[in-house]
């Protein structure tokens, strides 16, 4: 296929004319995803470029955006910068990959891969945006993947797929991995400024021109590497090194009460060494990234990999130990936990994001199922459909001081929780799985820092409970 916009993969033209045609709309670009990365990163290629096609398969999501609105919420700046570029046309959606493709010279992947329940990266999304690719593919065209993808994904998948399905050889047009390195809330941020961007093709060539594409998105430094296998790397590297890292904490966390020791004190002091980054403990670890990565590597290495499946067994356990140490606070109170009301605060996997997707929460509710308890959930991100699928009685923030509950379990601290009267409870068992409460006139058990508020005193002393927030990083 040959069309009116030339690529910039093989073009003769210099790299500064290359770039002049990129800024002014010339090399028109798709964007594959318009999710909750998806959408930021379309929206900061329409205002570099001003010529964006936004591709998702949901019919809502284009729509709002061709109507110039964001169905992503809590993320800085993004409603504004969507309408903008919608408005002045740089940006517009189709639920139609084909036409978005036959229309496009640059095409960048930022769809799901999630993992199947035998822990294998599901590629069935992405390998659907690479047919749709495949069928408007030409000549000098781009394909930048930048959803995570298991090591070699780029040379062995999505080179041979595009050639078979458009008719063209491999060398007539570039693939190059860029990882996405974003967190939700920060966004735009994240896309332009906040990290380098990592580049890595299949060939130099294709290096070349993700890199000169790359270099208008964002102000900080583009680093290439060596090949698009070594990028595809970079992102899971930075992924099991916070899960491991995460491992340790939660491993040092458990021993808090043999030690006798505030281990999330211990962790601040021990970081306070510059080669020292140990991050914070907590209930568990969610989300569709750190969580699954592992799993991308070793679903493609016949090596033994024990550390990184060990770190794995050990942030899994932690919502089970979380429900079992309410269960031992419980008891050294008294009082049983079966037959005993529990409110769950935070159901999503982490603070102020809508996503459950491997949320410790689950693991919490189905274990003080398990125990007997009577289990409520609250979280302002969720409808009540989507919180009772846990096993969980919804529970609004305002009707909670109304429940007669008996004990509560912090598992993910939405800014919401802050204003929580928690005077109005009576003769509360809490186990703060974040570490941000403090002294709230209740029985509070920190994972890693062990007792605060009223039971502290005599375990730990007074100076000690008075300081009772512990940052750190990973918090």
């Amino acid at each position: 296929m040959s069309r009116e916009h030339p690529g910039l993969y093989g073009s003769d033209r210099s790299p500064d004319e290359q770039t002049r045609a990129l800024r002014a709309g010339e090399v028109p670009v798709a964007v594959y995803g318009l999710g909750k990365m998806g959408l930021p990163l379309a929206a900061v290629y329409a205002r570099a470029t001003g010529n964006v096609t936004g591709v998702d398969i949901s019919e809502d999501v284009v729509g709002g955006v061709n109507d110039g609105e964001c169905h992503v919420a809590k993320e800085p700046g993004l409603p504004e910068l969507v309408a903008e570029q919608a408005e002045r046309g740089a940006l517009r959606a189709t639920t139609d990959g084909v036409a978005a493709a036959e229309g496009a010279a640059v095409h960048v992947i930022i769809v799901p891969t999630p993992l199947t329940d035998d822990r294998e990266p599901d590629l069935a999304a992405f390998e659907a945006v690479l047919d749709s690719i495949a069928r408007g593919l030409a000549p000098g065209d781009l394909v930048v993947v930048e959803c995570t993808v298991p090591p070699g994904t780029s040379k062995d998948l999505v080179i041979p797929h595009l050639a078979d399905r458009s008719g063209l050889s491999a060398g007539e047009f570039g693939v190059a991995f860029c990882p996405e390195r974003t967190s939700s809330g920060r966004a735009l941020r994240d896309i332009t400024e906040s990290h380098p961007k990592i580049v890595g093709g299949v060939d130099a060539e294709s290096t070349r021109v993700a890199a000169l594409v790359y270099g208008e998105i964002t102000a900080n430094e583009v680093i290439p590497v060596r090949d698009a296998t070594t990028a595809e790397a970079v992102k899971l590297f930075e992924g099991v090194y916070r899960d491991v890292n995460i491992a340790l904490a939660n491993e040092l966390a458990r021993l808090r009460d043999d030690l006798g020791i505030d281990v999330t004190e211990a962790i601040d002091a021990a970081n306070t060494q510059p080669y020292c980054d140990i991050h914070a403990p907590g209930p568990g670890v969610g989300g569709h990234c750190i969580p699954w990565y592992p799993y991308f590597i070793t679903s493609r290495v016949a090596a033994e990999t024990p550390l990184l499946l060990t770190a794995r067994e050990v942030n899994d356990s932690m919502p089970a130990f979380t429900a079992d140490k309410l269960r031992d606070e419980l008891a050294a109170a008294g009082r049983e936990i079966r037959g005993a009301t529990v409110a769950i605060l935070g159901v999503t996997y982490r603070p102020g994001v809508a996503e459950t997707r491997a949320t410790p929460a689950a693991g919490v509710i189905d274990r003080l199922n398990d125990l007997g308890a009577t289990v409520l959930a609250v979280d302002p991100m969720l409808s009540d459909e989507v919180v009772a699928s846990f096993g969980a009685t919804p529970v609004s923030l305002s009707d909670l001081p109304n429940r007669a509950i008996d004990a509560a379990v912090v598992v993910t601290p939405h800014e919401e929780f802050d204003g929580i009267d928690w005077a109005a409870f009576d003769d509360l068992v809490v186990v703060d799985g974040r570490g941000t409460l403090g002294d709230i006139g209740h029985r509070v058990y920190e994972i890693g820092g062990g007792p605060r508020g009223e039971s502290s005193e005599t375990e730990a002393g007074p100076e000690i409970a008075a300081d009772s927030s512990h940052g750190g990083p990973g918090r």
